[in-house]
């Protein structure tokens, strides 16, 4: 039950539909791959996805150098290992680049654990349910017309969706921003929910301004309205409208998050699995927030986040971009607007080889 050997990949998966994202242009998901095996012969594994090509060699040269100080240990303790990678590289840390460097091999490790227990994840964190609604949140982006907006959100409906989440903020008024949620009520009707992600677009008054017609509009929350810096004016945000905030995936660390829900300035807090550094302060974070009655989500990775969501009692909602649906051989089921946990030991999830190799960067 002792970690043998850790492998490291850097992936380069190619875009079959290339799109833009807050002004970029997307073409590729990058993705760090780790692998853990036991001596027993379990392997887990666990991977980061990252937009931009800025830094993704050295991040990649980062989680393969900190892997070795993985050998040796046992594979049920994820605190232990995670303290001690810390450790080794606190000194580019808190948070930033060395958490997103970690996060693979602690997810990975957390595979194999569960693997050896002979359980699905969600179930050796907790277990709370088996399945988690979802909200589709993919092809939503403000570069869309109005008709190419409606009729994506009609196709993720027809899907099996019953939620969907637009890009907004790019909009000269607060009509426009408005005329962007009306396209896609028209289209897919009254009974599904519309989330909006403002991107960190808005000054604190234009945000208040916009979020109140929004809010009038229907929406079901409105995601990151302001810089997340900007604490003091999230929590004024969340105080005087009464659709909930929802931020908190540019967050590093427990301490920042301590902040902003000390400050009540989230109703829902959205947890990113790699700038958190992993599955282990993930859950940290998951607990502070049930202790300040917040809602918690993560941020992409649905195939790793609905372990998590589904072992918690706060878990809110599902975000569903298949980001790494090329590297697996399958993806969670989606089951009356709800994805489900995969049943099989650990993750549940199989990596297509062959894939792999195709993608791998020397």
């Amino acid at each position: 039950m002792r970690i043998a050997s850790v492998t490291v990949d850097l992936l380069k998966v190619p875009l079959v539909q290339p799109y833009m994202a807050a002004g970029n242009k997307i073409s590729e998901y990058w993705h760090v791959l780790a692998r853990v095996t036991t001596d027993d012969g379990v392997e887990g594994f666990g991977y980061v996805v990252l937009l931009n090509a800025a830094l993704v060699k050295p991040l990649a040269d980062a989680t393969r150098e900190l892997s070795q100080l993985l050998k040796g240990m046992h594979v049920f303790e994820p605190e232990a290992a995670w303290a001690k990678l810390v450790r080794a590289a606190n000194w580019v840390g808190p948070g930033g680049f060395v958490n997103c460097a970690i996060a693979p091999l602690d997810i990975a490790m957390w595979d194999a654990a569960a693997k050896t227990a002979n359980q699905p994840l969600y179930r050796l964190l907790g277990g709370f349910r088996d399945r988690v609604p979802a909200y589709a949140s993919d092809n939503l982006w403000y570069s869309l017309s109005l008709d190419a907006l409606a009729a994506s959100a009609q196709q993720h409906v027809a899907d099996g969706f019953n939620a969907v989440k637009l890009r907004i903020g790019n909009e000269a008024t607060p009509q426009g921003e408005v005329g962007r949620v009306m396209a896609v009520r028209e289209a897919v009707g009254d009974s599904v929910r519309i989330l909006v992600d403002a991107t960190e677009t808005w000054e604190a008054n234009q945000a208040l301004q916009t979020g109140r017609a929004l809010q009038d509009a229907g929406i079901h929350w409105l995601e990151d309205p302001i810089d997340h810096q900007n604490v003091t004016g999230l929590s004024r945000l969340a105080n005087v409208l009464h659709v909930p905030i929802a931020t908190g995936e540019h967050l590093y660390t427990i301490h920042e998050f301590t902040r902003l829900f000390e400050a009540r300035g989230a109703g829902i807090g959205i947890i990113d699995l790699a700038r958190i550094g992993g599955i282990t302060p993930w859950r940290r974070v998951a607990s502070l927030a049930q202790a300040s009655d917040v809602r918690i989500c993560g941020h992409v990775l649905p195939e790793l986040h609905i372990h998590l969501l589904a072992a918690i009692p706060n878990g809110h909602l599902v975000e569903y971009v298949p980001r790494s649906e090329r590297i697996l051989q399958s993806m969670p089921k989606l089951e009356d607007g709800k994805l489900v946990a995969p049943s099989g030991p650990g993750l549940g999830l199989s990596l297509d080889e062959e894939a792999v190799r195709r993608f791998r960067v020397a």
